[in-house]
């Protein structure tokens, strides 16, 4: 299958790491297959554990008490049972069951993932490997162990494995356990207790009512319970900082020590869009700013009619040292627009639906860690795109712009479904615009002669990944003075399965302006290929009929025409430190 590439338009992108080549199209946070591997290692070591102790209870201490009391313990359990508590019991032990650990699991995830407004990537992971990793250990230990069920009447079929351990009082402590953890760390008010201590109630029940139904001996259900707590402790303590989905920027340039949070005293501007900014984040971004010494912070609401440009004016004027921006894509740029060329650093909060920058940036999708982790930073300088066009005044974005499809595609984008669904509503639209016809354009890069293409979508990027994390233009960077240009022209299905494959790919070259010089500047599609990269300093792009445009996610009205230039390190941005 042809690759999206040419040949001979591999040419070196000025100011590009190596790495850029090797960019994958779903990027995962960095540390990520390191990460993977401890994750596995300690694993190993827990199954080892596990199986270990396993043997030890059926072989050397199986005649030393406590161990010789477990027979007594199950007898005097089956005595005691009636009626009552045996319905109880099947309702508990029915709690742990495969089935249910694994639609509870799932329906967990998709609520993570689907219900806040800003998807819980991390939380859904944690809990889904924790769950995962758990059922592989258990496996590992009743293929290892051999120990034979209760001598007594056993009120459930016994499953063809080994009594230890306890397979249900494993899942029950990784999944119930798991969502009580989540639950102190992201539930707010007394309620979050209450909650987490019912959730950590239903694994023992579950371990009780397994001994109680005569299925396990006692050491089974506590090994169980050890195994359920080991799997979250790993998963929990090896998982990442909650980072965005994308990869952060170079942090060439930056201090190479560790940041020192000692800033001189001085006005700290909060500027919000109440409509995503609820009382709640707004009282918990006060006392994060109070913690790290920003006395009675400013707070100014963005309007309808001022989306951010007028505050930011006004924290200038009133000398603001640092501006916290809270809200989404077109807050951020609005923002980011009237601070270009000013020094004063930024703190991007995401609290919208897409939040490009702040995925792209690394920074975590919660806004009290996305500013705790900014005000324990370093500055950064970012590039920011300049674009006009007929119809446009000269503005500035931070993550993206375009026309074609995408745009086409936030139009269609139902403000209801958005503030429901968060980013799934742009993919839900985006099906009725894979139709979007195509459109021809002119396209010059930097002063070489202009060529011709047809084109689905154009795409002017200053950052790699779209919503939902996927990455459209894996050499794009925020701070290598460049932007990036993607032309999507697939033809039919096979069209788009070689598009798709190139972009899942990741592995791409942009052309550089010396290259467009070889292009033709007659035809549309040049050599059957779907998609082309490009990387330029100003482009300038021309319709032959209007089309529509997108700013950072916000339609900006059809026209023919697109010029757009970068601005390098524009904008300063407090960014988490990372090591070299």
């Amino acid at each position: 299958m042809p690759t999206a590439v040419p040949e001979g338009a591999a040419e070196a992108t000025g100011g590009r790491t190596e790495a850029v080549g090797a960019a994958r199209s779903f990027a995962l946070p960095r540390g990520t297959g390191r990460t993977a591997a401890r994750v596995a290692a300690l694993t190993a070591c827990q199954a080892a554990s596990m199986v270990g102790l396993g043997l030890l209870v059926t072989g050397p201490a199986r005649g030393l008490w406590p161990l010789t009391a477990e027979d007594t313990v199950n007898e005097r359990l089956e005595q005691a049972r009636t009626g009552t508590l045996t319905t109880l019991s099947s309702v508990a032990s029915e709690a742990g069951n495969t089935l249910t650990v694994v639609a509870g699991t799932l329906l967990a995830c998709l609520g993570l993932l689907l219900v806040p407004r800003l998807p819980m990537w991390r939380q859904a992971v944690f809990l889904a490997v924790a769950v995962s990793l758990q059922s592989l250990v258990f496996l590992a230990i009743t293929e290892s162990v051999d120990r034979h069920r209760p001598d007594v009447d056993r009120l459930d079929a016994s499953p063809p494995t080994s009594s230890y351990t306890s397979g249900h009082t494993g899942a029950a402590t990784a999944l119930y356990a798991g969502l009580a953890v989540l639950a102190l760390s992201r539930l707010r008010g007394p309620w979050r207790r209450i909650v987490a201590g019912l959730l950590l109630l239903l694994p023992l029940l579950v371990a009780a009512a397994r001994l109680y139904r005569g299925m396990h001996h006692p050491t089974d259900v506590l090994g169980g319970l050890v195994n359920g707590g080991l799997s979250l402790l790993i998963v929990g303590r090896a998982l990442p900082a909650d980072r965005s989905v994308t990869a952060a920027p170079s942090t060439e340039g930056a201090p190479a020590a560790p940041h020192v949070d000692e800033r001189p005293p001085g006005t700290t501007a909060v500027i919000l869009n109440p409509t995503v900014t609820g009382e709640s984040e707004r009282h918990e971004l006060r006392r994060t700013l109070e913690r790290h010494g920003h006395r009675e912070p400013v707070f100014l609401e963005t309007t309808a009619e001022d989306p951010g440009a007028g505050q930011a004016a006004r924290a200038l004027r009133e000398g603001a040292e640092l501006v916290v921006v809270c809200g989404g894509d077109g807050t951020v740029r609005t923002v980011a627009d009237a601070l270009a060329g000013s020094g004063v650093p930024l703190a991007v909060v995401p609290c919208g639906t897409g939040n490009l920058l702040a995925r792209n940036l690394g920074l975590p999708l919660s806004p009290t860690a996305a500013l705790e982790a900014a005000l324990d930073g370093v500055p950064h300088r970012l590039d920011l795109g300049s674009i006009e066009g007929d119809g446009l005044p000269a503005t500035r974005f931070a993550a993206m712009a375009g026309a074609g499809l995408d745009a086409a595609m936030m139009e269609r984008t139902d403000p209801r479904a958005k503030a429901a669904l968060g980013w799934p509503a742009y993919a839900l639209a985006g099906i009725g615009t894979l139709r979007t016809p195509r459109m021809r354009v002119t396209i010059r890069l930097d002063g070489a002669p202009a060529f011709r293409r047809t084109a689905r979508m154009v795409l002017v990027a200053n950052v790699a990944a779209v919503q939902g994390g996927v990455t459209l233009l894996p050499a794009a960077r925020p701070d290598d003075g460049l932007l990036d240009l993607l032309v999507l022209d697939p033809r039919g299905p096979g069209g788009w399965l070689r598009a798709l494959r190139t972009l899942l790919r990741g592995r791409v070259t942009p052309r550089r302006p010396s290259t467009a010089r070889t292009l033709t500047a007659e035809g549309g599609r040049h050599d059957g290929v779907p998609v082309e990269f490009f990387t330029f300093r100003r482009a300038e792009l021309t319709f032959d009929t209007p089309r529509s445009r997108e700013l950072d996610g916000d339609p900006v009205g059809p026209g023919r025409r697109l010029t757009a230039e970068v601005r390098p390190g524009a904008l300063t941005v407090l960014l988490p430190f990372r090591e070299k």
